[in-house]
């Protein structure tokens, strides 16, 4: 039986024979049981009379189902996920009431009562294949249509879906009813439900032509008083303005609405016109600046990808970079171009750019252009390379075939398939004749192997310090041994009295594993040689002894962001890659994060070093070193302007890695008032994080716990007091935290991510140690028995990462070898592998 996949055959095959018309959906929201009425009526066409095929469902109670007037048997037709059809007419209408559940999952329609005020809160998540989890359709991207949508609910809601909202009908009840215009022809996964005691704000974006596009801005209430819509507005009209000079195409859709939702999985989805967006950028909290750029990204990918995903959509998940790798392109170059964020390539190359080399080198790294075979695998693959390394790709194809060609050919390609579907090779052909240059080579090169490449630099000098010979080496990994061309720049960078700036920069083309470069021989070597100077291609970089040496010294010497952030990155590849000991990486680090003037650089700095020093530095100085990282943190919160964003930066980071009791005193009294620091407001989010380190470290009670729930009563203070109560030291604690996650099923998917986040507390290794075992004994009954989410939540979260050991090893290795595992469950614990073994390289390089 099929279960709930899907493979790409069938989506072929029922492709051939189907044209969907329209669906009209009717859904009752009006009821508070687990379930809600569901009707759809789908008319579509078949070219081979006489076929049969199949519908999408995923239900617990299917009452009726007609097709071209006719009642079928429904415990003969509907079994796992689908229903079956046959004997299909030229033209179809099928008719399916169904009873539908609503989830606590982040997928269908999940449902969340706001503990602060009891009101009810509904959204649908539909990507990958869950719209069937609220109607019956054909769940595939390539099949699209008209969506009609009615819903009855409670006439205080306010109701949003992708076309604008009508004006309710009253209903039985004291109900009300929306009945919304059918939208453009578009795929199942970007249709989008969003109803509940929403507070809304509303504005109009005019375009150039005069066009005025409606805007709104939604929240739950009782976070309204943090709702900045107005920054939020000025962000989204940026990227009007920019999106439709660059694509000179209107845009799509009638309104343009974006919904900051509970309880949800991803950053944001690009519903058509009904954008859904993580709640936790409404701020309730001071957050750094870094926060709100990351907002702005996510804010412009969205509305990038109303063009590159809804207006033209993949034909299959193969071509989900498509989508994804270029909204990220967008929307970074909009931001560094249009907004106050100009540093946002400097901000890409640190945090995106990682992302995308850490998952190109796992064992299930794959190239950008995946072979998707079903839906399980692509559950699996939104990740660093369809995301941040596809869209690092994009800016070099932008650089070979030049800006204005690569523009003038994504505006022919939206003209061309606009409503429609599409693949790699029409969005190449399309640049092909606005660039007259042929990409099927550098397609197969880029987008069609898997793997990052490496390169070092090889010089020579004389006894005055001349250059005698300059070299760039390549190297690939020996699974992925495709060694490419780059046009990089080297950078020649010297110390003066106003920094480290650049002396002299040479761009040019670079192939095979040894390039030499003689426009360099003759002249002085400089204090750092940095290759891939301005970030121009997706490589790893590595600095040679004497630019590390100045790096480590002076690297918050850099006047210019973005090569100060790459050599920043080329020291934590080469920690991870056990060619820097992690003791060095925490010198580098406490030498120039105090100078470091790049907010976000700082947070990814910490982040970086703590993970250096839990899990790469020798363990018998991990205590010693975690020490001096908390030493430093006090120092530079303590130096920082009052008020700053590092400020509060390094008191979170001192939040994560105090230990010792004078650290752990300055916690508790920050969380009590007995210790001030001018300018840091210990407001509800930071007073949490105090008391989590706190309760992991055994000096919280559970007395402390419910006194912060009497402050913050709210859901995010629900689940933070589920993480402290998870990171208790006690194998009582964990005993209670693990059966909530794995031995039952009830807790929502954002209490279960806190509670995972509680548990595993890298100073508890030895508490956890005994939990290896009863991970492997759990996994294969999780992934059976949970949706996906909540699934890989647990696959990813619970593995014994902490325990590096080559008994950790063993049993991941023997578990592989086990039974024939789903191919999506196998990657991940695969995944998890990796980092143990890297982990171990690193330790024994910092060992020596």
């Amino acid at each position: 039986m099929p279960g709930t996949n899907l493979t790409r055959d069938e989506a072929r095959e029922r492709a051939r024979i189907l044209t969907v018309d329209s669906y009209d959906v009717t859904l009752d929201l009006t009821g508070t049981g687990a379930t809600f009425p569901s009707t759809t009526v789908v008319r579509f066409g078949c070219t081979e009379p006489g076929a049969a095929t199949f519908v999408d469902l995923i239900a617990p109670e299917v009452r009726e189902i007609t097709l071209n007037g006719k009642a079928l048997d429904v415990d003969a037709v509907f079994a796992d996920s689908r229903i079956a059809l046959a004997d299909l007419a030229e033209s179809n209408e099928l008719r399916v009431v169904a009873s539908c559940a609503y989830m606590n999952t982040g997928e269908g329609l999940h449902r969340f009562v706001d503990p602060v005020d009891g009101k009810t809160y509904l959204y649908t998540q539909f990507e990958v294949a869950d719209a069937r989890r609220v109607f019956a359709n054909f769940e595939q991207p390539d099949l699209k249509a008209t969506f009609a949508f009615t819903i009855t609910a409670p006439s205080d809601w306010e109701v949003v879906s992708c076309s604008p909202t009508p004006e309710p009908t009253a209903g039985a009840d004291g109900a009300s009813v929306w009945a919304f215009e059918p939208t453009p022809r578009i795929s199942t996964y970007i249709t989008a439900l969003v109803a509940g005691h929403y507070h809304a704000v509303h504005d109009a974006y005019t375009a150039a032509d005069g066009t005025v596009v409606p805007l709104g801005v939604y929240c739950r209430a009782s976070l309204a008083p943090h709702l900045d819509a107005d920054a939020i507005f000025d962000v989204t009209k940026q990227g009007f303005d920019y999106f439709l000079k660059q694509f000179d195409f209107p845009y799509p859709f009638a309104k343009y609405d974006q919904l900051f939702v509970p309880e949800y999985n991803a950053g944001a989805m690009e519903n058509a016109g009904c954008v859904t967006i993580l709640e936790d950028y409404v701020f309730r909290s001071k957050v750094t600046d870094a926060s709100y750029e990351t907002r702005a990204e996510t804010i412009l990918h969205e509305l990038a990808h109303m063009w590159f995903g809804d207006l033209v959509t993949m034909q299959w998940w193969d071509d989900l970079w498509l989508n994804e790798s270029f909204a990220t392109y967008a929307s970074v170059r909009c931001q560094a171009e249009v907004t106050r964020w100009s540093h946002a390539w400097a901000t890409f190359g640190n945090k995106m750019k990682t992302w995308a080399y850490r998952q190109d080198q796992l064992p299930s790294t794959h190239p950008i252009f995946a072979d998707i075979r079903d839906l399980e695998d692509v559950e699996v693959n939104f990740d660093g390379i369809t995301y941040a390394k596809g869209a690092s790709v994009l800016k070099q194809l932008v650089a070979y075939v030049g800006s204005e060609n690569f523009f003038a050919g994504v505006r022919a390609y939206f003209k061309k398939h606009a409503w429609g579907n599409s693949r790699l090779a029409d969005l190449l052909g399309a640049l092909e004749e606005t660039s007259g240059r042929d990409l099927k080579a550098w397609s197969r090169e880029w987008l069609e192997t898997a793997g990052v490449n490496t390169l070092r630099p090889e010089i020579s000098l004389g006894p005055d310090g001349v250059i005698t010979s300059f070299a760039v080496l390549q190297e690939a990994p020996e699974a992925w041994p495709t060694l490419r061309s780059h046009r990089i720049a080297i950078g020649f960078y010297d110390r003066t009295d106003a920094g480290l700036v650049r002396t002299h920069r040479l761009e040019l083309d670079i192939a095979g594993a040894r390039t030499e470069v003689a426009e360099l021989v003759g002249r002085v070597r400089p204090d750092v040689v940095l290759l891939n100077d301005d970030d121009l291609t997706y490589t790893k970089i590595r600095l040679d002894e004497q630019s590390l040496a100045c790096v480590t010294e002076a690297i918050g010497e850099f006047v210019e962001p973005l090569p100060r952030a790459l050599c920043w990155a080329a020291a934590w590849d080469m920690t991870r890659d056990a060619e820097m000991a992690a003791s060095d990486y925490l010198k580098l680090v406490l030498a120039g994060a105090g100078s470091e003037r790049d907010i976000n650089i700082v947070q990814s700095l910490q982040r970086q070093v703590t993970s250096a020093l839990e899990l790469y530095v020798d363990p018998a100085r991990r205590e010693r070193s975690l020490a001096e990282l908390a030493v430093a943190a006090e120092r530079f919160l303590r130096a920082a302007e009052p008020g700053s964003d590092h400020q509060l930066a390094w008191t979170r980071c001192l939040a994560t890695v105090a230990a010792r009791p004078d650290h752990l005193a300055i916690l508790r009294g920050l969380l009590d008032g007995t210790e001030t620091v001018e300018g840091l407001a210990i407001d509800a989010d930071l007073r949490w994080t105090l008391l989590l380190r706190l309760s992991a470290t055994g000096g919280a009670s559970e007395a402390d716990v419910l006194a912060e729930l009497e402050r913050d009563s709210t859901a995010a203070g629900r689940r933070y007091a589920e993480a402290a109560r998870a990171a208790r030291p006690t194998a009582e604690a964990k005993d209670a935290a693990w059966a909530a996650v794995v031995e039952s099923d009830t807790l929502p998917n954002a209490t279960q991510a806190a509670v995972i986040g509680g548990f595993v507390q890298p100073a508890q290794r030895d508490l956890l140690a005994t939990y290896t075992e009863r991970y492997f004994d759990a996994i294969a009954d999780v992934w059976a028995t949970r949706t996906n989410e909540i699934a890989q939540q647990i696959v990813i979260g619970l593995y014994p990462t902490l325990q590096v050991t080559e008994d950790t090893l063993n049993r991941t290795d023997a578990w592989l070898a086990g039974a024939d595992h789903p191919a999506g469950l196998r990657r991940l614990v695969l995944e998890s592998r990796d980092g143990v073994a890297r982990s171990l390289r690193a330790q024994s390089r910092d060992t020596h």
